[in-house]
């Protein structure tokens, strides 16, 4: 599956916000990329502030437009508020969760892992970044794999209790999903209800 490759540091400064971690780039310009970056004054449009939301969510989950499309789809069918969900079905995807357990610094690197058959959930080997995880799911790393230098290294420097919604096993190497976690617990700085807005036009 495709992916958005290109440099980063220009995205985080489209959006004007770190989405991809650390960058000492961006801290020394942080304004739009382009020739009159540091110096538009132009009005966005409500349609552009939209439509700005929708792409900083994909960046910031590393999704292509189709498979964004899909997922909003799955989320206004879904029970509950859209945007909620929306972002919901976002952080339980395998790569997303992965990150989030700090197996990997990066959301591009945890894609990598899974896609590389370095991740296993419940015993089964996954190798999809985009799989579901459920409540009760336990992701590990898979035997072979568990001195990998850019997985110790990651470990190394993780947050044992920063999302309360997963559990990890340092002994075992492994974590669970213990709930699908609510929108305030989510630290993304997304405003779900513009991309709704976007979406419903």
């Amino acid at each position: 599956m495709a992916r958005y490759i290109g440099p980063k540091t220009r995205i985080a400064r489209k959006f004007g916000e770190t989405i991809y971690g650390p960058d000492r780039n961006f801290e020394k310009k942080k304004y739009p990329p382009g020739q009159h970056g540091s110096n538009r004054r132009k009005k966005t449009s409500e349609y552009g502030l939209q439509l700005l939301e929708k792409q900083k969510a994909k960046y910031t989950y590393g999704l292509l437009e189709r498979q964004f499309s899909n997922l909003f789809d799955k989320a206004t069918t879904s029970k509950g508020k859209t945007g909620d969900v929306l972002l919901q079905l976002l952080e339980r995807r395998l790569d997303n969760v992965v990150f989030r357990l700090g197996i990997s610094p990066t959301r591009n690197g945890a894609r990598q892992l899974v896609s590389h058959k370095h991740i296993v959930v419940n015993g089964i080997l996954t190798n999809i970044p985009s799989y579901s995880v459920k409540p009760g799911d336990v992701i590990s790393i898979r035997e072979k794999s568990k001195s990998l230098l850019v997985i110790t290294d990651s470990l190394s420097g993780r947050n044992a209790s920063k999302y309360s919604w997963l559990e990890w096993d340092s002994a075992e190497m492994q974590g669970k999903f213990l709930n699908t976690p609510d929108r305030e617990d989510i630290p993304e700085n997304i405003k779900e209800q513009l991309i709704v807005e976007l979406y419903s036009k």
